[in-house]
């Protein structure tokens, strides 16, 4: 039995260490549009630039993956696992939704399973990683659909910015509430609602504040799982002390710090830090 693991870019890794034998990984890209420039998604892309270009840019915005993309990366035989970021906040899962019935109308005894991350970054790289370690244990395609929908349940997702012209502009927050926080220099810390919504939660003043923040929500929503995923845009040494802070509340705990690909990089902005648990 093989399976096939397909994610979109907002999963923010291009691959995987220790992948089983029977264990196939790849994604598919969104497309990042910055004044009339097409930045593709993919191991080519070089995000400094484009995280240089949204800066100064006067208008941008996304492409998701195409149901032919998906396709191609669901091939013609295999297991299939297909995971994307929030169907809240882009086509992506409905554009993967459309490619599984295009391959079901042929292939009506195909296992195919779209997850909907209700997340972004971390989100995605965690249950990827979830998926890795089932497939590992010799689980058959229903057990390991069963056991993944438990753990994407209890998955929880926080996010620090200091940047919001790029949420404003795609509808994704409230035009005052982004013109107020970017005018006075605070960092809006939000999470990721059941529905898989932006829900901002908390203001804070500094990154002291903002790391203070961070560490009180795992408390308030319990930070139990074995791993913690931090993505981070061109923001290494928040995202090292928010590691450090991790260790130390929670020994033993494996803290993994990710560069944020381009989709995640374009909603984050520089600075921006999104932390799965």
């Amino acid at each position: 039995m093989a399976f096939r693991i397909i994610a979109d870019s907002s999963c923010d890794i291009f691959d995987l260490e220790n992948k089983p034998a029977n264990m196939y990984f790849n994604t598919v890209p969104f497309v990042i549009t910055v004044d009339d420039r097409d930045y593709v998604d993919d191991e080519k892309l070089d995000v400094g630039e484009l995280v240089e270009a949204m800066a100064v840019s006067k208008k941008s915005h996304t492409s998701c993956p195409s149901p032919a993309d998906w396709i191609r990366e669901f091939g013609e035989e295999d297991d299939v696992f297909a995971i994307t970021i929030s169907s809240n906040l882009s086509g992506s899962y409905n554009s993967a939704c459309t490619a599984k019935q295009m391959v079901l109308e042929n292939d009506p005894f195909r296992n195919i399973e779209i997850l909907d991350s209700r997340g972004t970054g971390p989100s995605l790289s965690m249950t990827i990683d979830k998926l890795q370690k089932l497939i590992a244990q010799g689980l058959g395609f229903e057990e390991i659909k069963a056991e993944i929908h438990k753990f994407m349940a209890d998955h929880k997702l926080i996010f620090a910015l200091s940047s919001y012209h790029n949420l404003v502009n795609n509808g994704r927050m409230p035009r005052i509430a982004g013109i107020v926080l970017g005018h006075l220099g605070l960092w809006g810390v939000g999470i990721a609602s059941e529905e898989g919504t932006i829900k901002m939660k908390k203001i804070a003043k500094g990154g002291r504040k903002t790391l203070q923040v961070i560490m009180s929500d795992f408390k308030e929503r319990v930070a139990d799982k074995e791993s913690i995923v931090i993505s981070q845009c061109q923001n290494e040494l928040f995202a090292h002390n928010l590691k450090k802070a991790i260790e130390a509340e929670y020994p033993g705990k494996i803290v993994k710090i990710i560069p944020t690909r381009g989709l995640c990089s374009y909603y984050a902005e520089k600075g921006g830090i999104i932390v799965g648990f």
